[in-house]
């Protein structure tokens, strides 16, 4: 059996919540600028041939989706799969200077290292690593080809590290992946799914973050 299949990740435009000392929320819309680079990756998704879009349904995505709706015509399918990481809802929108919220991130962020520990209900390490296999898996079923994906950044390198590492990746190796691999916002990323007699059936990653579009 040979069966390829592309698709187009995108890390949403910049949001209001990336350039303002608080803790981001799923409501925080696109900035100004936001919205001009949303523009400008849906003028780029508009040349390529693809057959499906899925978004995540988190505000700033789902404006990136809107913008390449319009230049494309394609219907939107939003997906929870590729939603951020989740954090503990109670800190949603604070300001960094809350300490009680700096003390609750601070907490939450160990537990996207570390397998077992959760805070409040915040996604941990093992809930990531889940949902970035459930979205690897999702995409390599649907018969759409190829497909463009709106999503966010650090999901986006989970789904990555998951790709590259496999099993091997351990609470450490995510996070020196996560510090060390930087995104811009609407940088494109592309995986490619090949399933062929003298291969193993896996992704492979084919490009990450290129955001020529910007320089534009």
């Amino acid at each position: 059996m040979n069966r390829e299949k592309t698709v187009y990740l995108i890390r949403h435009a910049q949001s209001a919540d990336n350039v303002s000392a608080v803790f981001q929320s799923p409501e925080s819309l696109l900035s100004s600028l936001g919205e001009k680079q949303a523009k400008i990756i849906a003028g780029r998704i508009s040349k390529l041939d693809f057959e499906l879009l899925v978004s995540s349904p988190f505000q700033r995505a789902r404006q990136t989706a809107e913008e390449i709706k319009i230049n494309t015509g394609k219907e939107i399918e939003f997906s929870d799969l590729f939603i951020e990481r989740k954090k503990p809802t109670s800190i949603n929108g604070k300001p960094y200077e809350d300490k009680t919220a700096r003390i609750i991130w601070r907490d939450w962020e160990k537990s996207l290292y570390t397998s077992g520990v959760r805070v409040e209900d915040g996604e941990n390490f093992d809930d990531l690593i889940v949902r970035a296999d459930r979205a690897l898996e999702f995409l390599s079923n649907r018969k759409e080809n190829p497909i463009v994906v709106v999503t966010h950044g650090y999901f986006l390198r989970t789904i990555i590290a998951r790709v590259l590492i496999g099993r091997f990746l351990s609470g450490e190796i995510f996070r020196n992946f996560q510090r060390s691999a930087e995104m811009e916002n609407t940088g494109l990323t592309v995986l490619k799914y090949r399933d062929r007699f003298e291969e193993k059936p896996a992704w492979r990653l084919w490009i990450y973050n290129d955001h020529a579009h910007l320089a534009d």
